[in-house]
């Protein structure tokens, strides 16, 4: 057996194992030639970063290393390192993902959806913002794979009723059909088939998609294509609608994608972000979920319209709609028409969990809205924040029977027992993405430990060779960084490495750490490239059998211009939120802190 073929079958399929194993020992002189607590601190962070780009181990399971490492490793106590596991930022996404399971479990996400496509053009411009606009705002409350999942079966019945002629334009023969369980699996006619209610099984891997299980997804999908299937596309005719699935599925993967930043609780690299804040300036720098909306909505519209500007450019082009065009468009939203009745009247169990999901929204944007008194401030003693909030709704979630029957005694009707709550334990146990909850903690972990240890600080320092290039350059310098990372890393495990970092290095070079801190956060959910970058991304890439090029193609462009929009309004419309104009009070301690520690170490240092 030669060389190549060694390294084929007995190394690359066990690559993960050899990571697993090598990477400690080759870092091994880090901690044992380096000196303090920084280049142990070092250790373990260089680790859990490889391990969560590569993913040697779950992501979930590369969060608990601290728990073992840093006390170890003389860092920090054992219960030191748990309590970050269950900050009052980890609360309050576990509390918006019940709200958002809530949601699910009713379908009135699917409700909102066909509603807006029922508002919007059926011609398939019109359709793909109607679309993107629905994937945008899902994505801001729900899991950003929950919600793309929901949308990739209507977009594929959408586009077979496009293409349909004559007789049959109403007899629906699409290459999507209804799976009564499960998840999504390619089916033995050369489909995908994906259930209208997959968000509910998807939605426990969030943002923590694994890279071989996209791959597998792809692969057996690319298997499972015909000859027949690929005759289908030889004509003209069927090139347009492979054409307009692949246009219109990667549309709502970067709505997706952008729709995610747009509230506190879209995405988890936000989360971190807050999480991080809150250890190291506590609610000094003024984010909260009013103004991460007041800055960040304007821009996850901005770029949303851009995506749909620049998929069309290049998938598209700018035709005027034909006559026949018009002819199916009506076909089209009498599908959609139809599809909405199926849904029925709106029951009991939608209208409470819409009224409770808006009194959420409302509770969280006016708990401390900087423009006019929050309702918190009337609660003395002691700071109340977003988790008691979300808790509130979801107790009540978990209170309110989703059919009511308390008049049946009256009535004289048989009473078959109490009725479901809107939400239920057993639901919350089996779909809840307890790993991500752990990925945040992880992050929070690294963040105390680098914190304690000196080692963010000494970064900063490093970093301070920068100070050089105008603030701007930095920041656009960081994202475009930050976006080629999130690419093949997770955006949660991005966001956890470097915001400790980006923090230390904006008190070095006296800016306002959101300067730096913000758009990062941002640029983590600018993924559009490669199928692994996200489970959006994935979902569409095996859903439409798309070639891997066009969407690096496609995707390449759209990660430059949100980098380039998110720096601008950072410049600019940030400063007027967050006041970038001088360096803020609130970070002095911080300067502080730095000076005394590089004090002591010199003084160690001089020493006899």
């Amino acid at each position: 057996m030669g060389l190549f073929e060694t390294l084929r079958f007995r190394v690359l399929p066990y690559w993960k194992t050899y990571i697993l194993v090598l990477l400690p020992l080759i870092l091994l002189p880090l901690p044992v030639i380096g000196q303090g607590k920084e280049a142990r601190a070092g250790y373990v962070i260089i680790i859990m970063a490889l391990y969560w780009m590569t993913e040697a181990l779950p992501l979930a399971v590369t969060s608990l290393l601290p728990v073992v490492l840093f006390p170890l490793l003389g860092i920090m106590s054992t219960g030191k390192v748990c309590t970050a596991y269950m900050k009052e930022t980890n609360m309050m996404f576990i509390g918006g993902l019940m709200v958002a399971l809530t949601i699910e479990h009713c379908n009135l996400h699917k409700r909102i959806a066909l509603r807006v496509l029922l508002l919007v053009g059926a011609s398939p411009r019109w359709l793909m913002l109607g679309f993107m606009l629905t994937t945008m705002f899902l994505s801001m409350w729900i899991s950003n794979t929950a919600t793309t999942a929901m949308m990739v079966p209507i977009v594929e019945a959408v586009v077979q009723e496009l293409f349909k002629d004559g007789d049959e334009e109403m007899k629906r023969d699409p290459n999507v059909r209804m799976v009564p369980d499960g998840m999504s699996t390619c089916s033995s006619n050369n489909t995908l088939e994906i259930d209208l209610d997959s968000s509910e099984g998807v939605s426990q891997n969030l943002e923590a998609v694994s890279i071989d299980s996209i791959a597998d997804v792809g692969k057996s999908c690319q298997e499972l294509t015909s000859p027949t299937d690929q005759r289908s596309y030889s004509s003209p005719t069927s090139e347009y609608k492979q054409t307009i699935r692949t246009c219109t599925l990667m549309s709502i993967a970067y709505a997706s994608n952008i729709g995610g930043t747009g509230s506190l609780i879209g995405s988890s690299p936000q989360l971190a972000l807050k999480g991080i804040l809150d250890e190291l300036y506590g609610s000094a720098p003024g984010l909260n979920f009013a103004s991460w909306m007041a800055f960040n909505v304007p821009g996850m519209l901005i770029n949303t319209f851009l995506a749909w500007i620049w998929l069309q450019c290049l998938f598209l082009g700018f035709k005027r709609t034909s006559a026949d065009a018009n002819a199916q468009a009506a076909v089209v939203k009498k599908l959609i028409r139809t599809k909405y009745e199926e849904l029925g009247p709106m029951t009991f169990h939608e209208l409470a969990t819409l009224v409770l999901f808006i009194l959420c929204v409302a509770l969280w944007f006016f708990r401390d809205p900087q423009f006019i008194t929050g309702w918190a401030e009337f609660v003395p003693a002691v700071e109340v924040d977003d988790a008691t909030a979300v808790m509130t709704i979801v107790l009540l979630l978990f209170i309110i029977p989703a059919k009511p029957k308390f008049w049946n005694c009256h009535t004289g009707e048989r009473n078959e027992g109490p009725s479901p709550a809107l939400l239920e334990w057993k639901l919350v146990q089996d779909r809840l993405p307890w790993g991500i909850v752990l990925l945040l903690g992880g992050g929070f972990a690294l963040s105390d430990a680098s914190k304690a240890s000196g080692l963010s600080s000494w970064l900063g320092d490093q970093l301070a060779v920068l100070s050089f290039l105008p603030p701007f350059a930095i920041m656009l310098i960081i994202c475009i960084m930050t976006a080629a990372i999130t690419e093949v890393a997770s955006n949660t495990a991005t966001a956890n490495v470097l915001l400790p970092i980006l923090a230390e290095m904006a008190v070095t070079i006296k800016v306002n750490p959101l300067f730096l801190m913000l758009p990062a956060t941002v640029t983590c959910s600018y993924a559009f490239m490669l199928p692994v970058a996200t489970p959006p991304n994935a979902i569409v890439f095996a859903a439409g059998k798309m070639n891997p090029v066009d969407m690096v193609k496609a995707g390449l462009l759209m990660n430059i211009v949100c980098v380039v929009v998110i720096c601008l309004l950072m410049a600019s419309f940030g400063s007027f939120i967050f006041g970038f104009d001088e360096f803020p009070d609130w970070a002095l301690p911080q300067v502080k802190n730095a000076t005394m520690t590089t004090l002591s170490q010199f003084s160690n240092c001089t020493s006899p």
